[in-house]
């Protein structure tokens, strides 16, 4: 299978890339290497398939119509059309949406309408893209099911998301497209974004450092280990293949359970065996107080099941931090 990969470089997106070719397929991968955080830092995430022979990189801005378009021909050319595309490029982050709405729009809107333009355009049919769990803002039901009512997000980032989900299921139904998209709930792991709290508090810890708390400690998230993830996408491609033209389907993909941020940190401090320095201020806004991921349709449809427990994974995590200085 031929596969194209938006935001090959990024966290996930350089883990499914790596899947990928483990599962013979031919990659070929996009990416802008964003400076939102060191360029550097995603060059390294694809070092493991840089040089392999199913692997094409091309750097290029999904913003650009025409950077996209041109994946497709260089599949073309060398016969290898587009088989399908998991789309992962994006502008992620609340905090920063809330500061600049417009590039967010760009990217991610804009960005996701030039990826699929370019699909039909090649008669590509097949679509995999990561939407986010954002998009159920302060929703009071828990756990989240995909059937919830999400018209209220919190953030322009979770409405970029919530926008893209729009976008895709109108391709769906005009263009007879198959689109899983993946609710994603707090995916960390190995390479995950230095920004994100289980990488920078991990950092902070062992630096002796004090970390930041937002609110009292109470807030919740669904943390997903990045292998439980994968598992997911890799399982949603196979799925679509199965599927009748125009299909249109939400899928969470979380770890099914809820950690509470004081927990998290306490389960960092076993990690590293160091005490955390706590700096606590107000919640941001943007953030949301819980999210929960109620998994039943991913493991009907395509078997999900996560297998990774917060204590596993944080292990994991910390292990393969003390061995790669060069992320920090």
């Amino acid at each position: 299978m031929n596969v194209l990969i938006t935001g090959v470089a990024g966290f996930i997106g350089s883990h499914i890339a790596e899947r990928c070719i483990e599962a013979g397929h031919v990659v070929f991968g996009i990416d802008n290497f964003d400076p939102y955080y060191d360029p550097a830092r995603k060059r390294l995430n694809i070092r493991s398939v840089d040089s392999h022979t199913a692997f094409r990189f091309i750097e290029g801005d999904i913003q650009d119509p025409e950077d996209v378009a041109h994946v497709f021909r260089a599949a073309e050319s060398q016969d290898r059309s587009i088989d399908v595309v998991i789309h992962f490029a994006a502008k992620a982050g609340v905090r920063p949406s809330i500061e600049d709405p417009v590039s967010y729009t760009r990217v991610n809107v804009l960005g996701t309408v030039n990826v699929l333009e370019a699909m039909v355009a090649a008669n590509t049919r097949n679509l995999v893209f990561a939407s986010s769990s954002s998009v159920y803002g302060n929703t009071q039901a828990v756990p989240f099911r995909e059937d919830a009512f999400v018209d209220h997000p919190v953030s322009p980032y979770a409405a970029t998301k919530k926008s893209c989900e729009l976008m895709a299921h109108s391709y769906a139904h005009i263009h007879r497209l198959r689109i899983a998209a993946l609710r994603l709930f707090t995916v960390y792991g190995p390479r995950q974004r230095p920004d994100l709290a289980i990488t920078k508090f991990s950092n902070l810890i062992e630096q002796g450092q004090p970390l930041p708390i937002y609110g009292d400690g109470s807030t919740t998230r669904d943390y997903t280990y990045i292998d439980d993830i994968i598992d997911g996408v890799m399982a949603s491609t196979d799925w679509l293949q199965r599927q009748p033209e125009s299909t249109y389907s939400v899928f969470n993909l979380g770890g099914h359970k809820q950690t509470r941020l004081e927990d998290l940190v306490s389960a960092l401090e076993r990690a590293w065996n160091k005490s955390a320095k706590i700096d606590r201020h107000p919640m941001q806004p943007g953030d949301v107080n819980h999210t929960y991921a109620d998994v039943s349709k991913a493991k009907r449809a395509f078997g999900y099941e996560p297998k990774v427990s917060i204590e596993e994974g944080l292990k994991r995590f910390v292990d393969w931090a003390k061995t790669h200085k060069e992320y920090r």
